[in-house]
């Protein structure tokens, strides 16, 4: 059985192999699946409202990201039997066959379970992806890389909500799904040419509970994982209740596309040139709190805008991403560099954080707004946000470039 005697050797030890082609490919493939699933992700819970009849679809969240996360415990099983890329190519495939559906059903139940399904397979697709990625990649340019790819995939982001909130008001849900039919289309083309030779199997046989010890045997690893699960309950919160609480206050699909496209310019922005400094000058244990912070504030500082202009709500929105686009890529950085390509149960389960925290944020928002407004749900992801202070402070940095040649 697989024993860890100290983080330290692991950070040492492990083998490193970066192929610069795969990485490109890697990262156009990356772009679509940003702008693919951006042109979903802002409507969803519009959808969800729609086909329910309900103004708290947070249920809707915490049942698929639960199915997610008993599949995701168990993904590291299906890479060793099927290898890394073929988990990626059924999930894909699986989703471009539920979209298919959802063209055709009208909001409803059915569409309600399409949409859960899409949700899960599409999570699983960016876990098998993150697997292969590291594969490739070496951990002294882990900030580079993982910034590199972020900017990419968030690029592709960025153009989503614009689109999307367009094609809402034309042509309806129906056609953002035909659209983003066309794009995972395309996705599977790509991979299937490029990630062929990138069938790896892993070979480590490792129960939940085995996974489970050898995290906690590894404190910063379990520090940046509540991290992580901070920012993903933020992107939870705020992407559930903050399109439906702009439109409750009046505001169009088309200022809300303009708000959003303005929102997401940080992650084009910030997260190369983060990942370059904390490879090459500073780490990332400082600017992961100071970035913490601007998140927890500028999240709860929401509460307080109500009905403003277009710029104010803009201008808000972007200093939250501000926040929450510095912690992801200095999170991914932190990470990538004490494991490698071979810890496939470690990348799981660090992406656990993603269903945890929306199964989380899902249940204490529907208790939280069984009795208040919507705009608590603000409040409360400013406080939760804050709580990632304390990991943070107590994390133990990782040495730069410029900190490992003075201490040569």
């Amino acid at each position: 059985m697989f024993k860890i005697k100290t983080e330290e050797k692991e950070i040492l030890n492990h083998k490193e192999h970066l192929d610069e082609r795969k990485i490109k490919l890697i990262s156009f493939i990356s772009f679509l699946m940003g702008f693919s699933q951006a042109v979903l992700l802002y409507v969803m819970s519009s959808y969800f409202k729609l086909a329910s009849g309900m103004e708290n679809v947070g249920i809707f969240y915490a049942v698929s990201y639960a199915i997610f996360l008993f599949i995701l415990l168990n993904l590291h099983k299906a890479v060793r039997t099927l290898g890394k890329a073929n988990v990626f190519y059924f999930s894909l495939l699986f989703k471009i066959i539920t979209i298919v559906f959802l063209i055709f059903a009208a909001p409803g139940n059915l569409g309600i379970f399409l949409l859960a399904a899409y949700i899960v397979l599409g999570h699983i697709e960016w876990v098998a992806l993150d697997v292969i990625i590291e594969n490739f990649s070496a951990d002294a340019l882990s900030g580079r890389i993982r910034g590199l790819h972020l900017t990419i995939v968030n690029a592709g982001f960025l153009l989503g909500p614009f689109l999307s909130t367009r094609l809402l008001d034309t042509i309806g849900f129906s056609g953002i799904f035909a659209f983003s039919l066309i794009i995972n289309a395309l996705i599977f083309v790509f991979a299937l040419i490029g990630f062929r030779e990138s069938n790896h199997r892993f070979e480590q046989k490792l129960k939940v509970a085995d996974i489970a010890k050898k995290v906690f045997a590894r404190k910063n690893i379990l520090r940046a994982y509540y991290i992580s699960f901070v920012l993903e309950f933020f992107y939870a919160l705020m992407v559930i209740y903050t399109p439906i609480y702009l439109r409750d206050l009046g505001y169009s699909w088309e200022d809300i596309g303009k708000i959003f496209t303005v929102m997401l310019v940080p992650f084009v922005l910030v997260q190369y040139p983060m990942g370059f400094l904390a490879d090459k000058k500073f780490g990332e244990k400082e600017f992961l709190i100071g970035a913490l912070f601007i998140m927890a504030v500028s999240t709860t500082a929401v509460y307080f805008i109500g009905l403003g202009s277009v710029a104010v709500w803009a201008a808000m929105l972007f200093l939250t991403r501000l926040g929450a686009a510095l912690i992801e890529i200095l999170r991914d950085s932190y990470f990538y560099k004490r494991i490698d390509g071979r810890d496939v149960d470690l990348i799981n389960f660090f992406r656990t954080t993603v269903p945890a925290a929306y199964i989380s944020a899902a249940i204490l928002s529907t208790l939280l707004l069984a009795f208040a407004p919507v705009k608590f749900a603000f409040v409360l992801v400013g406080a939760v946000a804050f709580s990632a202070l304390i990991p943070a402070f107590a994390l133990e940095d990782n040495k730069c470039e410029k900190e490992m040649v003075k201490a040569q």
